[in-house]
């Protein structure tokens, strides 16, 4: 088996809810596992929340997340931003728009010094991404 890296997400309570919306982005395969199902909590109000989930795409992307439990910290900060780069606009401008819709925009998505279109944005869960359409040579 190669090896890969694949992102993995953490929320505090909302990782159904965005996985469900990354899975409406990139289409693909959801399987999820709740705390109950590991049987990982004994605070009933976490049986529902996500142990684990993976987005495994049409296009080969991998995406994993899980709820973080109340009992631990979560880091309100991040420093990983989540990248996509290609040359298929229509497609990349379609992950923009779908992605940027109630977050926040950082960076608009045009024409960029070095040829290519990009921009930035943080969705409505808090993830930053870069999309990146590389320009034709």
């Amino acid at each position: 088996m190669k090896t890969h890296l694949n992102p993995y997400l953490s929320f505090r309570d909302t990782a159904r809810e965005a996985m469900e919306f990354y899975q409406s982005v990139f289409g693909g395969e959801l399987t999820m596992s709740t705390f109950a199902e590991f049987q990982v909590s004994d605070d009933p109000a976490e049986s529902e929340k996500l142990m684990h989930a993976n987005l495994t795409t049409p296009g080969g992307l991998i995406i994993m997340a899980a709820d973080t439990p109340l009992s631990a910290e979560r880091s309100s900060t991040s420093f990983v931003t989540m990248s996509l780069n290609g040359d298929d606009e229509a497609e990349l401008r379609r992950y923009w728009d779908t992605l940027s819709t109630g977050g926040t925009i950082t960076q608009p998505l045009e024409k960029a010094q070095w040829g290519d279109v990009f921009g930035m944005c943080t969705d409505r869960f808090g993830v930053d991404w870069m999309i990146n359409v590389v320009a034709a040579p």
